[in-house]
């Protein structure tokens, strides 16, 4: 049952009196239809989220829910070692490793369509789901990011067709699917006659040192090629021709092999080659012809040069809408929190939209390691950056964790360490209900509403939902359940994914909230208290005031109207003489409509 939004609040508040001794136990849901204060709910009644044209909503409306099939649900057991002819792409099922293939597949997020949209979830974001080079000297393609074919999925997730079905069964209940697309590189094929021998093991070194620009200028380069083995792997054929990749060897992150290097032996293409550029809009075009999906998230952005963009994306989305796709998003992965650096992708790259890593850096400082609120401040003051002809920040895609950096759970656990497992589970909810009430496109990674804490970034934050054979997955504990990871993690009734819930319906019942012009109304640098302000054009103010710390406290700031409506009521709310005091309790936020 759907919790009313008025007692979110409560929910936060009653945490630490209704667990028992273990600290584990889940909460028990507050008195229905009553809020902090024992007054009468007058919001409607189990009112529930859209469902209605998913082609028409605005992207701003929704709330995405970041998967990777592979860890999720395990729908039919007979894919789960690939392709059964073998070949590349078969193998690397082991549920025992964090590395390996555990059988999760599209079948198995369909079965779970309706658990998503009981929590309010209006979009999928699956990592990539195309057929992969199953294992690779690093490990095994569990995570869809080494790709050789891009016309079909990978066997391990199931068939076109499957994908197909889960599309539809999830368009039915108004729910988005959106695909994350890969142009900056390619499974690793192509590999280099002064490091490999023939069948493509290393030579001595397990790298190839990067070569430089100028070093190829002067005649010192890679003499590149493709075991006879593997000759024929990619598709399309062109993909299998090594003159369309860089060849400089590995990456180191810095200067130009950021750009033009191999990511631990990826074959980075070399993107300023027009038939490259061209090559990829007609994959991604087809794609979109095929499968109608709702959108792209793009990865390793920052690695391919801005002009590559400036063609890419005007050219995907135009397509996209000629195919009867109105509202298709796109999304860039640009590793970095800077606004200045993420917004040039925005404005000069013309992408849409990016993941907004200065939003979850500023929120786990505020939420996660009791740093001073004015670093939200400071991040929102830049919003202007965004700002031109097909981009806003209103379009920046939110989120606490991913599968590369980390859980939310994790860096609750880094930050407080000491703090009590009430604490811990009152950070997440609170984190969780900032993400949705702020400025941005809430993304939630699987797993963090049950609690999932994982021991890390990478392969450490990729847990099953479905009962996991991990040992070192199974020993953590999580938040707001007694279970762990070996247990079956799909339950409605969790304290997180019960929150989640109402958040998005907040969302649902009031515009400003998903749409609504952000206005800063309290920092300080003395209070872990701050409060802010969404507002439509000619529209009336929403007020929310979050209480970082774990005490009590009350701030007062200049009142924008006379009265307020209490959605989520504070302790004490006061309006006098044009000013308002607020009193919210630890960890706990308070959301107020004027009139």
């Amino acid at each position: 049952m759907m919790l009313k939004p008025t007692i979110l609040l409560l929910l936060l508040t009653s945490l630490i009196s209704s667990c028992g001794s273990d600290g584990n136990k889940r909460i028990a849901a507050p008195v229905k239809d009553m809020n902090p204060h024992g007054v009468a709910d007058t919001s409607p009644a189990n009112e529930t989220l859209p469902t209605e044209n998913y082609l028409l909503r605005d992207v701003r409306d929704d709330v995405f829910y970041f998967v990777m099939p592979d860890r999720f649900n395990n729908g039919d057991k007979s894919n789960d070692y690939g392709a059964k002819n073998g070949g590349i792409s078969a193998g690397g099922f082991n549920p025992e490793s964090n590395r390996g293939f555990h059988g999760g597949d599209m079948q198995g997020i369909e079965q779970k369509l309706d658990y998503l949209q009981g929590m309010g979830v209006t979009a999928i974001w699956m990592t990539p789901i195309l057929r992969n080079k199953a294992t690779q000297s690093d490990g095994v393609a569990h995570h869809g990011y080494w790709i050789v074919d891009f016309t079909e999925i990978d066997p391990h997730f199931g068939s076109n067709d499957d994908l197909k079905s889960l599309i539809a069964a999830a368009h039915k209940k108004g729910i988005k699917v959106f695909f994350d697309i890969i142009t900056n590189h390619t499974a690793d094929v192509v590999k280099y006659e002064e490091c490999h021998h023939a069948n493509g093991d290393f030579k001595t070194e397990s790298h190839c040192l990067y070569k430089s620009l100028h070093q190829l200028a002067e005649g010192d380069d890679y003499t590149p090629f493709v075991p006879l083995n593997e000759k024929t792997v990619k598709v399309p054929v062109w993909l299998n021709d090594p003159q369309f990749y860089h060849n400089q060897g590995d990456t180191t992150f810095k200067g130009e092999s950021s750009l033009n290097g191999d990511f631990n032996g990826l074959d980075d293409l070399d993107t300023e080659n027009p038939k490259v550029l061209q090559g990829m809009i007609e994959i991604y075009k087809n794609l979109i012809k095929e499968f109608k999906p709702d959108g792209f998230r793009i990865d390793t952005v920052r690695h391919v040069r801005l002009p590559f963009w400036q063609t890419f994306s005007p050219s995907i989305m135009a397509y996209a809408q000629e195919q009867g796709i109105p509202n298709f998003h796109i999304f860039g992965e640009v590793y970095d929190p800077d606004p200045a650096q993420l917004s040039r992708f925005t404005t000069e790259g013309k992408l849409p939209s990016v993941l907004d890593f200065g939003f979850q850096q500023a929120a786990a400082d505020v939420f996660y390691r009791k740093r001073n609120p004015q670093a939200i401040d400071a991040l929102f003051a830049q919003d202007h950056l965004y700002t031109d002809e097909d981009s806003q920040a209103d379009l920046l895609m939110t989120f606490l964790g991913n599968h590369d950096m980390g859980r939310t759970g994790y860096f609750i656990e880094q930050g407080v360490p000491d703090a009590n497992v009430q604490e811990k589970l009152q950070r997440s909810i609170l984190s969780h209900a900032f993400m949705y009430l702020s400025r941005g496109i809430p993304v939630v990674y699987y797993g963090d509403e049950q609690g999932f804490t994982g021991d890390g970034n990478d392969v450490n934050a990729r847990e099953d939902m479905f009962p996991s054979l991990v040992a070192t997955d199974n020993d953590n504990i999580l938040l707001g359940s007694d279970k762990s990871t070996a247990d079956d993690n799909f339950d409605p009734q969790h304290p997180i994914y019960r929150a989640l819930s109402d958040l998005a319906q907040l969302r649902y019942q009031h515009e400003a909230l998903r749409r609504g012009h952000y206005e800063s109304r309290y920092f300080n640098d003395d209070s872990m208290m701050f409060a802010f302000a969404r507002r439509l054009p000619q529209g009336k103010e929403y007020l929310v005031v979050f209480n970082a710390s774990t005490k009590t406290t009350s701030i007062s700031m200049a009142a924008q109207s006379n009265h307020y409506t209490g959605l989520v009521e504070a302790t004490e709310f006061n309006v006098s003489d044009n000013m308002i005091k607020v009193t919210v309790p630890a960890l706990s936020f308070a959301l107020y409509q004027a009139k």
